[in-house]
């Protein structure tokens, strides 16, 4: 199964739930849709007497020839870490960013492609 047939055939949660699961209540989140929010950063008040968790950084220099990188890595160990009984929050910036760039040298202007690393679809 390729992956545009994985992702046609996941069932999206609504991010109220998931939002939940992770102890944010709907007052703290701010709605884009039934899929998508912000978390509202007034939540810092209501968590300060609490431990503070874990960050991890993935970063790397270049990405892989087949495209796996500092995005495949996240979602992994985001993965894994739920797996395992943790509460892993993960916030992915700019993915895809090595297509903008190589057609930036390329042809010296900017294309954005979204929704794939090679900018096919």
């Amino acid at each position: 199964m390729g992956d545009v047939e994985i992702a046609r055939s996941t069932k999206l949660e609504k991010i109220q739930n998931i939002a939940e699961s992770i102890g944010v209540t709907e007052d703290d989140l701010e709605l884009y849709g039934k899929y998508k929010a912000k978390i509202n950063l007034n939540i810092m008040k209501k968590l300060k007497d609490k431990k503070n968790g874990k960050l991890v950084l993935v970063t790397a220099i270049n990405p892989t020839p087949l495209g796996e990188g500092k995005t495949t890595i996240a979602i992994g160990l985001a993965d894994g870490l739920k797996k395992i009984g943790e509460k892993p929050v993960l916030a992915l910036r700019e993915p895809s960013l090595r297509t903008c760039i190589w057609n930036k040298r390329r042809s010296n202007r900017w294309r954005i492609f979204t929704n794939s690393s090679n900018g096919r679809y």
